[in-house]
């Protein structure tokens, strides 16, 4: 008897969630059919995995499968991570088979378990609130903030369950903190869950909130990064929006800072403006968006809104990737991919992109790997965003 694989490594999950379904082959090889006498757990009261043998559940032991000369079996695994007491630790486990002949083979199974902080239910933010953990924090049912209070994040990492978000009507301040779904494994073996877009809802802020700041965050693989629905007040600061099923930014009626951000990747337009004012100074928008070709522009603000755009790179596949309305916009020393207007009244010391320039596109930026959807919106020295000192000028790890 052989098997598809050695072992049965699993990837990291956090406490009292469930992993996807892991499979590998038992094949006869032999000359003779043969009996596995029984399957079962070294550790089944302890190790949270759970075992299907050929469409029989392993309940503490297993008995009596048949394989016949040249054929296979197939076996399910799963884990639901047991409760740690330490941050991170390995969880770890053996299949059995026993055979009629006497001979026992082992399957190792292996996991790490990170412990984390859950909230099983909706938190409801009715007064002011400070979060500030070491440990992950995981959301089942999300947060709603109420009209009237401050909901403070602070040097924390959130991980959001599908169809789950944050909902402000009062007011958010952020600082050092990264939001993202919370799937830790993988659909493919190269491609994690968190480089696919639409894991979670995103961030909301609605109603007449205001004194909103997120500073040095990170929010990705969401459904819409940040929306604004008549918002008097929102700064951002260093931080980066990625890899979202919507829009990256959103605005309604809004007023908004944005500086030395990165937005990137969009099904829907990376940053829209609708009846906002908005100010945005060395930011990257970089509509590169990997799932669907019906991807939105880098850059779309209408007649109503009021636009200071500073030192700032948009850039995306597309030959425009720009989509402006009305006279209330200037554009200073920015490098635009859009086709240069016959009138350029509200635009100075702008570079205007095109596909036929020696660098352009994804050739301003450190790592660009389509195959595995791995991006670091770095600006390299040989773009002439960097000379020039434009876009996002921070340094990010690779």
């Amino acid at each position: 008897m052989s098997f598809s694989t050695d072992s049965v490594a699993m990837d990291t999950v956090f406490c009292r969630a469930s992993t996807r379904t892991y499979d590998f082959w038992v094949y006869n090889s032999a000359k003779d059919g043969l009996r596995i006498k029984e399957v079962r757990l070294k550790n089944p009261s302890h190790s949270g995995f759970r075992v299907n043998v050929d469409g029989s559940y392993v309940d503490s032991v297993a008995y009596d499968f048949e394989v016949h000369k040249g054929d296979s079996i197939r076996v399910f695994v799963e884990l639901t991570a047991p409760d740690i007491q330490q941050d991170i630790r390995r969880v770890e486990d053996q299949i059995i088979f026993s055979l009629e002949s006497g001979i026992e083979q082992q399957m190792p199974l292996s996991a790490y378990c990170w412990k984390a902080i859950i909230y099983d239910e909706e938190l409801i933010v009715k007064e002011d609130m400070v979060i500030k953990e070491h440990q992950p924090v995981v959301f089942r049912k999300g947060i709603i903030v109420a009209k009237g209070a401050t909901l403070t994040l602070l040097h924390t990492q959130f991980y959001f369950c599908d169809n789950t978000g944050i909902e402000v009507n009062g007011s958010i301040i952020v600082d050092s903190c990264l939001f993202r779904g919370d799937r830790l494994d993988r659909m493919f073996t190269n491609l994690p869950y968190d480089r696919i877009s639409g894991q979670w809802k995103g961030i909301a802020i609605n109603g007449s909130s205001k004194d909103n700041i997120f500073q040095d965050c990170e929010i990705r693989n969401s459904c819409i990064g940040i929306s604004c629905e008549d918002v008097s007040s929102l700064f951002l600061l260093r931080c980066a929006v990625h890899n979202c099923m919507g829009a990256g930014m959103s605005l309604h009626r809004a007023s908004v800072t944005i500086d030395s951000c990165r937005i990137s990747n969009t099904l829907g337009d990376c940053l829209t403006a609708v009846e906002s004012e908005i100010t945005i100074n060395h930011t990257t928008l970089a509509q590169f968006y990997p799932f669907s070709a019906d991807r939105g522009f880098a850059f779309v603000f209408d007649a109503k809104s009021y636009v200071m755009c500073d030192n700032t790179l948009i850039t995306g596949y597309e030959e425009d990737v720009v989509m402006g309305d009305g006279d209330n916009f200037s554009f200073n020393n920015c490098i635009i991919r859009t086709l240069q207007p016959s009138d350029t009244e509200g635009f100075e010391n702008v570079i205007w992109e095109s596909p036929d320039d020696e660098i352009q596109g994804e050739g301003h930026f450190v790592t660009f790997d389509t195959e595995n959807l791995y991006y670091n919106f770095t600006i390299q020295e040989k773009s002439p965003a960097y000379s020039m000192k434009i876009g996002d000028l921070r340094t990010l790890r690779n």
